[in-house]
């Protein structure tokens, strides 16, 4: 009998175009079967964390949390240049930092990079609140929380809802660094052994390389799950989210998860002696 292992993916475009080939069959792991469960970013943090899954797309904050039991894989990654989350404004709210300590703000889970990243570049004190990060937009629309942390389909679709831009958190985090942004991730879980995260990746690999060369076949997966339905928005979260070091993480992506682990550490956001993020071979 062949066995199966959990897979989480989240219902983001970059996601569902890069697993589309596996979740269709067009590509198939050699030695087990995978099992999908698609959801929320932070759902799949928690799943990953309560042992739920055997591989996930996790946030590196999270990631960051469960160094110990998990490694990344070298493929699969939402990390690079210009493409952070955005903190976004109400209207009527000013779009200027330091934000005011009596006022809202809402964050895509407690284990996002996005939550992270806001403490780290915003450290002045704030009431945090966190959200489902598709009830953060209509929230502000309604002037239920003063400002946002968006991160989806959002970047391509705030000017549109009437919400104004304070900051983008990975322009500032690139000028702060000087490193590529890193989201989130592939982590499966240490013990699977190095064979199986081989065929992992290798299988991950190959749904993405059969994503760029079959870019229309992907369409009706991508729509099945999205929050905005427009190919246009579409196309432009896989072209920001989908690059070079989503095939392979490289130096650039090491030196990235490097940069994220020392300055969670410095600011006490992830424990002092617990070990920087590891990928697998």
């Amino acid at each position: 009998m062949t066995r199966a292992l959990r897979a989480g993916i989240s219902t983001c475009p970059n996601d569902t175009f890069a697993f589309h080939a596996l979740l269709e069959g067009h590509v198939r792991p050699r030695g087990f079967e995978l099992e999908f469960a698609l959801a929320d970013v932070e759902e799949l943090n928690r799943r990953m964390f309560m042992g739920e899954l055997d591989l996930a797309k996790t946030s590196f904050a999270a990631m960051l949390a469960m160094s110990e039991r998990v490694l990344v894989l070298p493929c699969g990654a939402a990390l690079g240049f210009g493409l952070g989350p955005l903190l976004l404004a109400a209207p009527g709210r000013a779009t200027r930092l330091p934000l005011d300590v009596e006022h809202l703000v809402l964050c895509p889970g407690a284990w996002t990079t996005a939550t992270l990243l806001f403490r780290l570049l915003h450290p002045a004190p704030t009431r945090l609140e966190q959200a489902l990060f598709s009830s953060i937009i209509p929230r502000l629309q309604r002037g239920t929380a003063d400002y946002g942390v968006c991160i989806h389909e959002a970047r391509f679709t705030w000017r549109e809802q009437g919400l104004g831009l304070v900051a983008d958190l990975g322009t500032l985090w690139e000028e702060r660094t000087g490193e590529a942004l890193p989201l989130g991730g592939l982590c499966a879980r240490r013990d699977l052994g190095a064979e199986t995260l081989a065929e992992l990746a290798r299988a991950v690999r190959a749904s993405i390389e059969w994503g760029l060369a079959h870019r229309p076949a992907c369409l009706p997966t991508m729509r099945r799950h999205a929050q905005d339905q427009t190919d246009a928005v579409l196309w432009s979260h896989v072209d920001l989210y989908v690059n070079e070091r989503t095939l392979d993480l490289g130096a650039a992506g090491r030196a990235a998860l490097a940069a994220l682990s020392r300055l969670a550490r410095e600011h006490g956001l992830s424990a002092a002696d617990r070990p920087e993020l590891s990928i697998a071979s």
